[in-house]
């Protein structure tokens, strides 16, 4: 049986107590650790009562003690610490006191911790007003049953939380840290507080603004650089952007109107931001999502690429698989693009960049020829879009309905309204569709503004720019990060050997371009796994030297 704490000079007599303080909580809804002081507080006037002298307090704010916690108590760790390395002093007797078992621990392993510092060091354990000698058999079999008891407490906490967080995404509701260009509005629900609502702030325009810079082909450092330089986009949390951070704001759907959830995502309750209200931002959003997971993506590690075809360009000796890499000629310091495989094939750079430069603006010079390679997958996008988001708006509704009949009862004969088997054989014939009319939604993304620009204007303009005159100001040019888009997204360039070694002129064949829509024309690299195609692209099919 546990000792009465105004018993307890009593029954270990002749001896001054003294006491450390442990607080901790879970959930810190008004960030201030109210709760935790509330237990510290308590626990003073306890030890004031009794007499009992604090020599330290300890308090872990917002962290789980169950298994499921993922952040460290530090304090708990310095309360063991502080246990097992106080010296014992003669006459004198040190409690741990806490406001009810829970705060110690929610799982057996951080309790058996606990009892094993208090054994070793003969401190005393109390909580819930009563104290507990953990060398005496009855105490360590009751303090154990309570440790199972707030073990299992904490599970049905957890269980009721999934249950909760369930609900919350089939409701679109928002949930988890809140995103970057949003703000949210709480209100206290029976004692907790919970958020009623999420919209977009003003700084919502500085991740479309963003979006649309991946869109016209801006690398990630790039954008970084660009939000750094603006104060208005600084993060409310303090945190510099970084090329992660940017990354995961590029590709969140929330910006969308979505909420996720197990890899699902569904219409949430907030809209999108704006610019992303419409399909063709939509399909902007999905064209930098597909960008940027693309597997064969190559990611620059220096300040700044520096090549326009280096990692783009294929060995049309070796297949594609192949890429080549630019070097500096070891002998007249020129910098030259070879295989990196084989190292089978060379040419100065300057001269292929000229040649493929060159090419792409006559190509892009043929709007009728461009535009009908380019344009006729996204002159319905918008119109497929629609259609797809009122289908999955159905698939929704119909779900939506039949749950509710089948959760809602005849008064005349206590039946529900839609049996459970009905609902069952429905969802199993409706959530497949619902699934994959969200997938095909995702996959739809459109022209980019950067090509648009290269076929509504003058190609060479766009390209290459114009110092200013008189009558216009200067016009920039692409940068070489929207230059090395256009050829990903445009054309297909080969080098083939030359027909002697040591041949520094370009031959008639050496250089093959195939654009999109003609054959040969391959809108990524193969990996070096798989398999060629079955016959190389024929000089009649792609414009040579």
């Amino acid at each position: 049986m546990p000792y009465a704490p105004e018993y307890l000079h009593l029954v270990i007599p002749d001896t001054r107590f003294e006491a450390w303080l442990y607080g901790r909580n879970s959930d810190d809804a008004t960030g201030g650790g109210e709760s935790v002081e509330a237990q510290l507080t308590t626990g003073r006037t306890f030890c004031r009562d009794y007499d009992w002298r604090i020599l330290r307090e300890f308090k872990d704010v917002g962290i789980s003690a169950s298994r499921h916690g993922t952040k460290a108590r530090g304090d708990f760790e310095d309360l063991l610490d502080t246990i097992e390395t106080t010296a014992p002093q003669p006459g004198v007797r040190r409690i741990v006191v806490a406001f009810e078992a829970s705060r110690y621990y929610r799982n057996l392993e951080e309790y058996v911790r606990l009892r094993a510092a208090c054994l070793r060091a003969n401190v005393l354990l109390c909580y819930n007003g009563h104290v507990y000698d953990l060398s005496r058999r009855d105490d360590r079999k009751t303090t154990a049953q309570h440790a199972v008891d707030a073990e299992d407490e904490a599970e049905g906490i957890r269980d009721r939380n999934l249950r909760t967080t369930r609900l919350q995404a089939e409701a679109g509701e928002p949930h988890g840290k809140l995103p970057y260009g949003f703000n949210r509005e709480y209100a206290f629900v029976n004692g907790r507080r919970r958020c009623t609502g999420q919209n977009e702030n003003a700084q919502g325009t500085f991740v479309f603004q963003a979006i649309e810079r991946a869109d016209s082909g801006h690398s990630i450092r790039a954008i970084v650089r660009w939000l750094r330089g603006v104060p208005e986009a600084s993060r409310p949390d303090g945190a510099d952007w970084s090329e992660d951070l940017v990354r995961r704001m590029l590709l969140n759907r929330v910006y969308l109107g979505e909420r996720a959830h197990h890899g699902t995502y569904r219409k949430a309750t907030w809209d999108a931001i704006k610019g992303l209200h419409t399909a063709a931002g939509r399909a902007m959003f999905n064209r930098v999502t597909a960008k940027l997971n693309d597997p064969e993506r190559q990611t620059q590690r220096g300040t700044g690429v520096v090549h326009l075809q280096s990692l783009i360009a294929l060995c049309g000796e070796c297949g594609d698989h192949a890429v080549l890499v630019s070097r500096p000629s070891t002998r007249a310091g020129t910098p030259t693009l070879y295989c990196r495989d084989a190292q089978n094939v060379a040419v100065q750079e300057a001269l292929m960049d000229a040649y493929v430069e060159e090419g792409l603006i006559a190509w892009f010079s043929d709007k009728k020829r461009a535009r009908a390679a380019l344009v006729p997958e996204d002159s319905a996008v918008e119109e497929r879009m629609n259609a797809s988001q009122r289908l999955i708006n159905g698939y929704e509704e119909q779900l939506r309905d039949a749950r509710t009949l089948a959760e809602t009862f005849d008064p005349d004969t206590g039946q529900p309204r839609l049996s459970v088997a009905t609902l069952a054989a429905l969802e199993q014939r409706l959530l497949p569709r619902l699934e994959a009319e969200r997938r095909k939604l995702q996959a739809m993304t459109g022209v980019s503004p950067l090509l648009l620009s290269m076929l509504d204007d003058d190609p060479d303009l766009v390209w290459n720019g114009r110092p200013a005159t008189e009558t216009e100001p200067a016009r920039p040019p692409l940068s070489l990060e929207q230059k090395r888009e256009v050829l990903r997204k445009v054309v297909t360039v080969r080098l083939h050997k030359a027909s002697r070694p040591g041949l520094r002129k370009l031959e008639p064949g050496r250089i093959t371009l195939s654009f999109i829509g003609e054959p040969g024309f391959r809108a990524r690299p193969l990996r070096a796994r798989e398999k060629p195609p079955a016959q190389a692209p024929s000089p009649d099919a792609a414009s040579g030297t």
